[in-house]
């Protein structure tokens, strides 16, 4: 007889693990990460563990710089209606340079 096993559950990610995801993806120890977008190293690892919520500020220039979707950053996707179905529309960002973050952070 075998044993029933409990169905597979999907990981839930925090905010805090896509973001602690996104910048170890793109190669940035903190310090890096806190430097480049202008914010404080104790803000990084405040935000990766879900102790404070980031402003949208933040979280656009981190997205912007880690090269990833906004959306997924954040993981509330944007809904488009088309033809009267809603769907999910995931943005691509283009790479990132130097004068785009001087430019978020004047």
């Amino acid at each position: 007889m075998t044993e029933a096993t409990s169905p597979a559950t999907v990981p839930q990610w925090t905010l805090g693990d896509r973001m602690r995801k996104a910048r170890e993806t793109a190669g940035l120890k903190q310090t890096d990460m806190a430097e480049e977008i202008g914010i404080g190293r104790s803000s990084i690892i405040n935000y990766e563990s879900n102790r404070a919520q980031p402003p949208r500020p933040v979280l656009v220039a981190w997205a912007l710089r880690c090269a990833v979707p906004y959306e997924w950053l954040t993981g509330e996707p944007v809904f488009k209606r088309r033809g009267g179905i809603r769907t999910a529309r995931f943005s691509t960002f283009p790479p990132v340079t130097s004068a785009d973050l001087c430019a978020l952070a004047a």
